[in-house]
C-alpha cells in the first residue's frame, strides 16, 4: 500500500491564474490550475482527473455499486488511473490500471505509489487495445472488479458541471464568454460546457480541441475526426459551439511558451480557490520553473489561434484549463529539452 494517504479536501476550488499569452486582442485570458487537486500529492500532484476519480467513487459508493471487497480497474492513458488508484486506495479497495506501456514515467510511479497493480498493454495496438484488455480482465471474472469508466460514467461530465463550471463562473463574477477545454473522454468539456452554458444563459462560448492527427503525442488527448475511433459516450459534441485541431508541435511549443515567458515573472493569482495565495505561489512552479503538461500548451495554442482569426474582442474573458504538470513527462524525449 502506498504511503500517500490522498486528502480528498484539497480536491476542487482550484487556482485561477491570469496568463498572458502575447495575444493581439486585450482579452483576458485565465487558466484552471489543475495540479492543486491533490497538490502535495507526489509526482506532480494530482490534476483535472481528481475531480472525476472523486466523483465516480462516490458515485458509485452512493449507489451500492461499489462494494468493499471490489477490486476496482480503470483502464486509462495515465492521469486518471494514478487519481483512481490514490483515491480507491486511501478509501481501502485494491486497485488494478491497464494502461499502454509507453505512459509517462511520473504517472506510472504513481500508480505504483499508490499500491496499484498495473497491466501494461503494448502502445502500437493502439489506446482502444488498452480498453478491450480491461474489459477481458473484467470478463474473466465480473464479480470480482469494479470499473469506474471514465468513458460512460455520467458522474465524469456531472462531476465537471456540478464543480468546475461553478468555480469558472464566480471567479470571473459571471463574466466569462469563452471555455477552451481539450476532448479525451470529453467529460471537461462537455461538462463545463454544458454548466457554464446553463450558468449564462447561453452566452458562454464553448470550444474543445483535438490532436489534428491519429499518431499525435499531445498526453491525455484523442483524436476523433475521421476513422473508426472509440467514441466515449462521456463526449456530447452537441454541448460545443466549434472544435479546433491542434498539432502536437504547436502543443509542446506554447507550453515551452509559458515557461520561458514566467521564467523572470510573477504569475497573477486571479482567484486562489480554497488555498492561501502562499501555498498557490510555493506550488506553481518546478525548480523555479512554470512547467505545464502538453494538454495545457494545446489549449493556450487553441486561445491564440482564436486571437490570430479575430474571434476575440478586448473585453472578452476567456478560460481554458492547466491539466496538469509538466514534470510527469520527464521521461519522454520529446519532452526533455523542455525541461
Amino acid at each position: 500500500m502506498s504511503e500517500y494517504a490522498a486528502d480528498e479536501s484539497t480536491i476542487f476550488e482550484t487556482p485561477l491564474l491570469e496568463l498572458d499569452l502575447n495575444i493581439e486582442s486585450d482579452a483576458d485570458v485565465y487558466a484552471k490550475a489543475e495540479w492543486f487537486n491533490l497538490y502535495d500529492a507526489p509526482y506532480g500532484g494530482g490534476s483535472v482527473k481528481s475531480r472525476i476519480a472523486k466523483g465516480m467513487l462516490d458515485g458509485a459508493e452512493a449507489r451500492g455499486d461499489l462494494e468493499p471487497d471490489d477490486t476496482v480497474i480503470e483502464p486509462t492513458s495515465g492521469n486518471t488511473g494514478s487519481e483512481i488508484a490514490r483515491l480507491a486506495s486511501a478509501r481501502g479497495y485494491d486497485v488494478e490500471i491497464v494502461m499502454p506501456d509507453n505512459a509517462a514515467g511520473g504517472k506510472v510511479d504513481a500508480v505504483r505509489d499508490a499500491g496499484a497493480e498495473i497491466h501494461f498493454v503494448d502502445a502500437d495496438l493502439g489506446y482502444d487495445a488498452v480498453i478491450e484488455r480491461c474489459e477481458e480482465i473484467v470478463a474473466a471474472d465480473p464479480d470480482a472488479y469494479y470499473r469506474p469508466n471514465q468513458y460512460e460514467n455520467s458522474d465524469n461530465p456531472g462531476t465537471h458541471e456540478q464543480t468546475t463550471a461553478t468555480e469558472i463562473h464566480e471567479a470571473t463574477d459571471g463574466d466569462v464568454t469563452h471555455f477552451v477545454a481539450g476532448v479525451g473522454t470529453g467529460g471537461t468539456v462537455t461538462g463545463t460546457g454544458r454548466g457554464l452554458t446553463d450558468l449564462t444563459d447561453g452566452a458562454v462560448e464553448v470550444v474543445g480541441f483535438e490532436p489534428n492527427e491519429p499518431l499525435h503525442a499531445i498526453d491525455g488527448l484523442k483524436y476523433l475526426k475521421t476513422g473508426d475511433h472509440y467514441h466515449p459516450d462521456t463526449y456530447d459534441e452537441s454541448v460545443l459551439d466549434r472544435t479546433e485541431y491542434v498539432a502536437t508541435g504547436d502543443a509542446y511549443d506554447r507550453a515551452r511558451a509559458l515557461r520561458e515567458r514566467y521564467l523572470d515573472r510573477e504569475i497573477p493569482i486571479a482567484d486562489p480557490g480554497q488555498h492561501n495565495a502562499e501555498t498557490v505561489r510555493e506550488h506553481l512552479r518546478v525548480d523555479d520553473q512554470f512547467v505545464v503538461g502538453t494538454s495545457a500548451g494545446a489549449g493556450a495554442a487553441v486561445v491564440a489561434a482564436l486571437d490570430e482569426a479575430s474571434e476575440l474582442a478586448d473585453d472578452d474573458v476567456v478560460v481554458f484549463m492547466l491539466c496538469d504538470r509538466g514534470d510527469k513527462y520527464a521521461d519522454i524525449p520529446l519532452w526533455e529539452e523542455y525541461l
